[in-house]
């Protein structure tokens, strides 16, 4: 590059000076460079790019300027008068550089040094021309890979098993490289010119090692937002199938430098069954590859399939043991009544729920069988048009993640039954053998009473923490009150255990009422009365059997899963949330934040005055003018004129903001988790790549490639 640099500048009596002299005695001035080229991070200090070469010389203006014309010629010199005054030059500079070597070490780094102002900690060496090729074929091969993870075009193309013996065909890499190489990339032609036709351009393991690459230099973009705002929260989404292997996708909670609160995907984390294993793992992945400082998390959250909860709970629990401020909470993307159905540690919840969600998905991937689910649906409501249109409304929404989904389906059993018999039966063959096969099998899951039972006592017990639940959806203002809501909703959950007794006989015989209207047998379940053939001694009835075995467990998990959620320290959090002004003003404006921030004492920048400036935005929003509205959301107080000269509150806010049970205000910032919901339908299980995924999902995150290629050659010399 000092080469490149030399040349441009048009000074031949340069050309003989290596790199760490010219570093050392020469300066550039910044107006021959590009802007593009130039990294302002200050007023004061300017940074040149690492690939930065000078463009901008205006070599004709003394054409132009009639005083030049007429200057005297220059003496030319002879070779050995010209080595004579560069050595005195060099000499010259030397002596200076030694008597002001202090002063040249700290300004070395703001001055624009012939290596881009960057720090040198080695003699720098100018590439050779095999080297610099080799960094552009490198270059190649990256932009090829980001493409693809851009585009979501899997490495592989056809299999093996698809083409007849003995022929050979590319890959999707691999064609992509011949492709371009046909379009004129130079640089990949004379690699490849000499390569048999039917070999691998880059191997998988190359391909492999690069992908790795990519996918941390575009997470390092994320990470490095993360860290400059200092406070974190760690999501976790339901476990997914990556190429036949379970994968947990992270997401990260962040506010970032315009004060929006973002919700990012930074990666997938491979699943362990081992409880006490995926702990430590996930704690080494965030803090040790990842490089996130966990005393900084103040919050975590895990949606998680049936059967997975307990298990995320006792990773949640080990964090909370190092990292005691990691609050523990809900996530306000999945609805509470969802969230504690799935973490109820019974079997037959689980079955239930898995149906429910192929029902749903049924439905939803053919119009034409929603056309005759509302049919049947007209057919049924009659007498009550506006409950049936109701129903046709959320059978065409993704209804299973509503607050009342149990409520929802015991209404429409009997429309899903009868439209799902009709299906299967129907001989004018309307269906095709898949839509007529599953409509079979999932109407008899839906006519087990064992699944019936199982809808009714959870709508039943769901019931109480229906409308809490609502709130912590909602408004600010709703999120505050529904944390002081909680004890009465407690308290009815106690009371319900205390006479489960005569609640659940209510519940047994709503199920049986459901299960004559479908025509269900009433019975203990198969594997429960295979289990008891031999005992003679075994009378349980079944509605003994199932407050036994799922009413009691259900009602007592609920009530420690809502203990657990909202532990104290998250109700003090919640509590803050009186600092958003509309909040302060339904309070009338005699709140005591102080109190409850106690939690968060070492996070405020000066927690002496805490009180002090407490009172003044009180008084703030007290004594507005009348023309003034109280901001009603954390995400529009954070963006006032004005909310830097109260700094303590400032830091309280953007801490409460990325709880995860706080809603993210604004849609188009939690594009994270919507991209990785895509991402996963899009894409067929087998062609999944968790590389790929984070390119794709993070398609508009900068990259710089080369940066990617110089970490390729440090680390695979």
């Amino acid at each position: 590059r000092c080469q490149r640099w030399v040349e441009n500048c048009r000074r031949a009596d340069l050309e003989d000076k290596t790199p760490d002299q010219l570093n050392k005695h020469y300066r550039l001035c910044a107006k021959h460079f590009e802007t593009s080229m130039i990294c302002r991070s200050s007023p004061y200090r300017t940074v040149l790019r690492d690939n930065a070469v000078p463009t901008i010389f205006d070599l004709t203006s003394h054409l132009n300027n009639p005083h030049s014309r007429h200057r005297k010629k220059i003496k030319e010199l002879s070779e050995d008068e010209i080595r004579t005054l560069k050595q005195q030059k060099i000499d010259e500079a030397f002596k200076r550089d030694q008597a002001t070597q202090g002063l040249n070490e700290s300004n070395e780094q703001n001055a624009v040094s012939e290596e881009g102002g960057e720090e040198q900690e080695e003699e720098a060496v100018p590439l050779t021309l095999e080297e610099r090729e080799n960094k552009d074929y490198l270059k190649s091969l990256f932009e090829i890979l980001i493409l693809m993870g851009k585009q979501n075009i899997p490495l592989d193309g056809h299999s093996v098993d698809e083409l007849p013996e003995g022929i050979f065909t590319s890959d999707n890499f691999q064609a992509l490289l011949e492709y371009r190489i046909n379009a004129g990339d130079e640089v990949l032609r004379k690699q490849f010119e000499m390569t048999a036709v039917n070999l691998e351009y880059c191997s998988k393991t190359q391909q492999k090692q690069m992908l790795e690459i990519c996918e941390s230099c575009v997470r390092e973009e994320t990470l490095r937002e993360v860290r400059d705002s200092h406070f974190f929260s760690i999501v976790t989404d339901e476990v997914v199938d990556i190429a036949g292997e379970e994968h947990l996708p992270v997401l990260v909670r962040f506010v970032d430098d315009s004060h929006n609160l973002r919700e990012e995907f930074i990666g997938f984390l491979p699943y362990e069954s081992d409880p006490e294993i995926l702990a430590v793992k996930f704690h080494t992945t965030i803090t040790e590859k990842w490089g996130l400082n966990m005393e900084y998390c103040r919050g975590q959250a895990y949606i998680v399939s049936s059967g997975f909860a307990s298990k995320m709970k006792v990773v949640a629990t080990r964090l909370l043991e190092k990292y005691p401020q990691a609050v523990y909470t809900l996530c306000s993307s999945c609805a509470l009544n969802i969230w504690l159905a799935k973490s109820v540690p019974v079997v037959g919840v689980s079955i239930a729920l898995g149906t429910i969600e192929e029902v749903c998905c049924l439905f939803n991937r053919s119009p034409q069988l929603l056309v005759e689910l509302d049919n049947t649906i007209s057919v049924l409501f009659q007498n009550n048009e506006e409950k049936g249109n109701e129903l046709k409304e959320i059978c065409r929404s993704q209804w299973t993640g509503r607050h009342d989904t149990f409520e929802v389906l015991v209404d429409l059993m009997q429309a899903l039954v009868l439209c799902l018999d009709a299906v299967s039966s129907d001989s004018s063959f309307r269906w095709n053998n898949f839509t007529a096969g599953r409509a079979f099998v999932l109407s008899s899951a839906l006519t087990d009473f064992d699944f019936i039972v199982t809808i009714v006592i959870l709508k039943n017990v769901l019931s109480f923490t229906r409308a809490f639940g609502k709130n912590l959806q909602g408004q600010t203002s709703d999120v505050f009150f529904a944390a002081s809501s909680l004890t009465a909703v407690l308290h009815s959950l106690n009371e319900v255990m205390e006479n489960i007794e005569v609640y659940h006989e209510f519940w047994f015989e709503e199920a049986t009422n459901l299960a004559t209207k479908l025509d269900v047998q009433i019975k203990l379940p198969g594997k429960f009365r295979r289990a008891q053939q031999g005992n003679l001694d075994s009378e349980v009835t079944s509605e003994n059997y199932y407050k036994e075995i799922l009413s009691v467990p259900t009602v007592e998990h609920i009530i420690q899963e809502l203990k657990d959620i909202f532990s104290e320290q998250h109700l003090k959090a919640l509590k803050c949330l009186s600092l958003v002004p509309s909040v302060m003003g339904q309070l009338k404006f005699n709140t005591s934040e102080e109190h409850h921030a106690d939690m968060y004492k070492n996070d405020l920048p000066n927690p002496d005055t805490l009180s002090a400036e407490l009172h003044c935005w009180r008084i703030k929003w007290k004594h507005r003018g009348k023309d003034i509205e109280l901001p009603s959301t954390i995400y529009e107080a954070l963006h006032l004129p004005d909310i830097k000269f109260f700094p303590n509150v400032y830091a309280l806010l953007k801490v409460l903001c990325i709880l995860p049970v706080m809603k993210v205000e604004n849609e188009k910032y939690e594009i994270g988790r919507k991209r990785l919901k895509a991402y996963l339908k899009n894409t067929l299980t087998e062609q999944r790549s968790s590389n790929l995924a984070l390119l794709n999902i993070n398609f508009d995150i900068k990259h710089d490639l080369d940066l990617m290629v110089d970490t390729y050659i440090k680390l695979y010399p």
